[in-house]
């Protein structure tokens, strides 16, 4: 028998399933406050984009439906465990955002957070959130990026190879072109922490 190649996702997804451990102290690098802020803007059936290990989970408003996805089992196993907090209904499903298996113009809403930094082709995985979400619908992006800053854009260009191979997070992406480039209409983005972080709401 062939031996199976090892993808670039398949190598990623290893690396979050033992990262998956301690991710929640990592996640905290995002404010509870904005995270909560932009949850509560998804409305309707809600697409979470790598739902990690569930943090966004309580902070949906009744009224949203969630489908959360992620490529780690080990991340979902977590997110499983705070499904209890959710005050509306969550299903969770292994699956990869460069592939996804929901029709055309199925969600009202998209969201993810710190999401783009890890998945391998991040401009494939913006057009499968065009592709599924509906016409007129809103897409929600919390995510960390590039720093503007020549010098600190230049160390995280330095660090971003070992920060991939420990935790499979690039620190380095430029997620606002990458957007555009997935042909996304970007309608605001608010910078926070020095603009390394960054919320975009966007449509189809």
């Amino acid at each position: 028998m062939p031996k199976r190649t090892i993808s670039q996702t398949d190598i990623i997804r290893n690396r979050y399933n033992r990262t998956a451990l301690f991710y929640d102290w990592m996640d905290k690098m995002i404010p509870v406050k904005l995270r909560q802020r932009a949850i509560e803007q998804a409305n309707g059936q809600v697409l979470e984009v790598g739902v990690g290990t569930g943090a966004n989970l309580e902070y949906y408003l009744p009224g949203c439906e969630v489908m959360g996805i992620d490529f780690s089992p080990g991340m979902l196993r977590k997110a499983r465990q705070k499904i209890v907090r959710a005050k509306v209904p969550v299903t969770l499903l292994e699956m990869d955002a460069e592939h996804m298996n929901f029709p055309d113009n199925t969600f009202d809403t998209v969201v993810a957070t710190c999401v783009f930094c890890s998945i391998p082709d991040p401009v494939q995985g913006f057009r499968e959130v065009k592709r599924v979400c509906k016409n007129g619908g809103r897409i929600i992006l919390l995510e960390h990026m590039r720093s503007e800053n020549p010098v600190l854009g230049w160390l995280m260009d330095v660090f971003n190879p070992l920060a991939l191979h420990l935790i499979g997070s690039n620190i380095n992406r430029q997620t606002v072109e990458n957007v555009r480039r997935a042909d996304i209409t970007i309608f605001s983005v608010e910078e926070f922490s020095g603009k390394i972080i960054k919320l975009i709401l966007a449509e189809p």
